[in-house]
């Protein structure tokens, strides 16, 4: 199985806009553990392409802070189960993932008007509170 989580490299943690997310972690899972991780860039795409990029990649389940409602009809199209609104260090997050804790939060969104896209706030921050802060 893959995993993909929108990633931040410059803090090491969930990216919380999965249309402008520049990179994602992904996880190569065997025998319910992490065999193997690797950084990879968006591949040029942004926003709804995304989730056919992903899905090419062989990814099944997606790691992510925010998206807006053509995201979540994109990934849903794609077949991705999206785990949302979570933060914090992709590879906790995925750890909680592989033992069962993990807690989606479906009501993580990015409510804004398509083409709107600095939202008014700044580029990493949104106002939505998540469900899952990975303990170290």
């Amino acid at each position: 199985m893959k995993i993909a989580a929108t990633y931040d490299i410059s803090t090491d943690s969930i990216f919380q806009h999965f249309g402008k997310t520049q990179n994602f972690k992904v996880y190569t899972i065997e025998n319910g553990k992490i065999a193997d991780s690797k950084v990879i860039d968006n591949g040029g795409f942004g926003h709804h392409d995304l989730a056919t990029y992903l899905k090419n990649l062989g990814i099944e389940i997606l790691i992510l802070g925010n998206r807006g409602q053509g995201a979540i009809d994109a990934l849903n199209n794609a077949g991705l189960k999206q785990i949302a609104g979570i933060t914090g260090n992709p590879d906790d997050a995925v750890k909680e993932f592989l033992a069962g804790t993990l807690k989606d939060n479906p009501d993580a969104k990015c409510d804004h008007h398509h083409g709107e896209h600095n939202h008014g706030h700044p580029e990493n921050t949104h106002t939505e509170q998540p469900v899952f802060t990975p303990v170290k």
